[in-house]
């Protein structure tokens, strides 16, 4: 059974966060480069379209998390907490924050996207263009680069797909060159 059926049985064909029965995909979970149910959640377009930027925040929207925060998903448990976050300047989802719960390690992946830092915290990973690069993003190798460990040499104009941002440094991002996981220092890639 493939992770889209299984999200698709665990949820009973619903969003795992509103639960909208319209239009609903995968959604892979930032950090995290592989799907695997672990790491994925079933989510309606409404919800991705919020949750990747493409629309304006509807705080409405997002009282749907009083319910999902309590999922037994790890996953969709760490999305209502990032969305609580986004949000946490409303008021109620302060309320709601100081009720869940999550493990060390959930608590470690939640934070992973800097959800719950001011915008003046956060760090912004930049290109050589000074484009800003987020999770999921590809990008291309602007001059040849030699992958340690390996006697591999990635050449210009090699695409590198579904990045994955350094947390503590605005300078790293990682990514398949090949089939070798390798960190890629930001001021020799240029954003697709």
């Amino acid at each position: 059974m493939s992770v889209l059926q299984t999200l698709q049985e665990r949820s009973n064909n619903a969003c795992e966060l509103c639960t909208s029965t319209q239009d609903l995909n995968q959604y892979t979970i930032p950090p995290s480069l592989n799907e695997n149910v672990a790491n994925d959640v079933l989510a309606c377009k409404t919800c991705l379209d919020q949750i990747n930027g493409d629309t304006e925040m509807n705080p409405n929207h997002w009282r749907c998390l009083n319910d999902s925060m309590w999922s037994e998903h790890v996953a969709v448990q760490i999305m209502a907490w990032r969305m609580l976050q986004r949000l946490r300047n409303e008021g109620w989802p302060k309320d709601l924050l100081d009720m869940m719960y999550l493990d060390d390690d959930a608590m470690a992946l939640a934070r992973a996207t800097g959800e719950d830092k001011d915008e003046s915290e956060k760090i912004i990973h930049r290109d050589i263009n000074g484009v800003i690069l987020e999770n999921g993003d590809n990008v291309v190798l602007v001059k040849d680069l030699k992958v340690k460990g390996s006697s591999m040499v990635a050449k210009q104009g090699t695409a590198v797909r579904n990045i994955r941002l350094d947390r503590d440094n605005e300078k790293y991002i990682e990514g398949k060159v090949g089939p070798t996981l390798t960190v890629i220092i930001t001021e020799f890639v240029k954003k697709l």
